[in-house]
């Protein structure tokens, strides 16, 4: 989950992250396209639940556009049988729009020198993630036209109308608040045609029944971890009301339901204690069914408020709780500038385990951890990574999301690594996959052995009795 690049699920401008069948309106030579840049054929095959979730970012500048007049055709990468595809479906279009997050970055070349060569007057929009975080990378491209950084919700509209109009880079303008933002009209998402796919609505990702319904809260985890610390690129902005959030659930339920579940993409749910008391006040009473829900937090924090989080799981039915625990280390916590301890995540997985004992007693669904962890973090020791799975094993009831840690720009670790040459990862290679070697000098084969359990008997030495149960 931490290779996702900064938390994956957040609008910056040109979040476009739109996946339709093409739906074209186009005359020769007019024409905007909006190019997703998913896993080619995803949406043609049984794939990970998380490569098919639908964006937000695309849904809120496409409800944007269609407010002020503005069409655009969608094509997604996710729907091509192969490569040889993409020709046909670029041609005859004067703009092609995308977003570009690092781990799409090759897709997004590609992509661009293919529309060129059918479309040589056409021009290349871009913006997301990766045009913030790395924009002389972009800029050295010379196939991408026109570079927004950072939000742009102001900015949309007045790009695909007139693109000439702006300077090659340029600064996007985002709304001040999320409040600011009109509800998504998910319709104007990509109907992937499948059965197992209840468009608009989502397919299940193991966390809760389907039909699942996406939703953000929030924009921004205000802390400052080197492996992300996403606040330095993504402006800060003010929260959506709770109000909000239950009307939107309350329609999709109401025109598009019933829901089954829900999965919060927020960065960092379990933050400001007033929203969230009033989400615990007004979750389980005005929507329609308190739907069970994933969503994220830190141990700190939970150490801090854990009355609050503890009512949260009881009563609004937070059932699928994301941690960030990344390290059992602390010294590899502070390398990471954490600012949690391994005691803070001792006492976030003794706490939910408790709440979940509790409730199995009671006959009740237990909460279950989304655990976060890293490996393969430089200057991690073998003892520091036993000790990471040690705390694995004090959780009772857990998905295991472990990947190495990528360096990414963006991040302060990230930049470091690449600044040294001592990153594996590049613009041919950029991607999110959990497994794969992306810093040099780390003992892969290791950590491959560690996963394959060849050093369980290390990891169980170091666990007490009660622990071993």
């Amino acid at each position: 989950m931490k290779s996702f690049h900064g938390k994956v699920f957040f609008v910056n401008f040109l979040s476009f992250f739109s996946h339709n069948p093409l739906q074209s309106r186009r005359t020769e030579g007019h024409g905007k396209l909006w190019l997703d840049l998913g896993d080619p054929g995803v949406f043609r095959r049984s794939g990970g639940p998380q490569d098919r979730w639908q964006d937000h970012g695309m849904g809120l500048l496409r409800t944007i556009l269609k407010k002020e007049g503005v069409e655009t055709d969608m094509f997604s990468l996710r729907s091509l049988r192969s490569w040889d595809q993409l020709p046909k479906k670029l041609a005859g279009y004067d703009q092609l729009v995308m977003n570009v997050r690092s781990y799409t970055f090759p897709f997004a070349y590609k992509a661009a020198c293919t529309f060129k060569e059918v479309n040589p007057r056409g021009l290349v929009l871009v913006g997301g993630m990766h045009a913030t975080v790395s924009p002389d990378e972009m800029e050295a491209s010379e196939v991408f036209d026109r570079i927004c950084q950072g939000g742009g919700e102001k900015d949309i509209t007045g790009l695909l109308k007139d693109p000439l109009a702006y300077p090659r880079v340029f600064a996007g303008q985002g709304a001040r608040s999320m409040e600011d933002w009109p509800m998504l009209d998910r319709t104007l998402w990509p109907d992937p045609r499948r059965r197992d796919f209840p468009w608009p609505l989502e397919p299940p990702c193991g966390w809760g029944p389907a039909p699942v319904a996406t939703v953000v809260t929030s924009r921004v985890c205000p802390w400052k971890c080197v492996f992300c610390n996403e606040s330095s690129y993504i402006p800060n902005m003010k929260r959506k009301s709770v109000d909000q959030v239950i009307e939107e659930l309350n329609y999709l339920d109401d025109a598009h339901g019933p829901i089954g579940s829900v999965v919060i993409h927020d960065s960092m749910f379990f933050q400001q204690p007033r929203w969230l008391e009033e989400w615990l006040d007004k979750y389980p009473r005005k929507t329609h069914k308190p739907w069970p829900y994933w969503a994220a937090g830190r141990s700190d924090t939970v150490r801090q408020w854990p009355g609050l989080f503890e009512a949260l799981v009881r009563e609004t039915n937070w059932n699928t709780i994301s941690l960030g625990f990344e390290s059992g280390s602390d010294r590899v916590l502070k390398i990471l500038n954490k600012e949690c301890t391994v005691e803070d995540n001792c006492f976030a997985i003794d706490l939910l385990n408790r709440i979940g004992d509790d409730l199995e007693r009671q006959g009740a669904e237990p909460p279950r951890f989304w655990a976060n962890v890293m490996l393969g973090i430089p200057g991690e020791t073998r003892e520091d990574a036993f000790d990471t799975m040690r705390m694995v094993h004090r959780m009772k009831r857990v998905f295991k999301s472990i990947a190495y840690y990528a360096p990414y720009p963006g991040s302060a670790l990230g930049y470091q690594l690449i600044a040294e040459g001592k990153s594996l990862m590049s613009r041919e290679n950029y991607h999110r996959y959990p497994s794969d070697e992306k810093v040099k000098g780390v003992d892969y084969k290791f950590y491959n052995e560690l996963l394959a359990g060849k050093h369980d008997h290390e990891i169980h030495r170091g666990l007490v009795a009660s622990e071993k149960a």
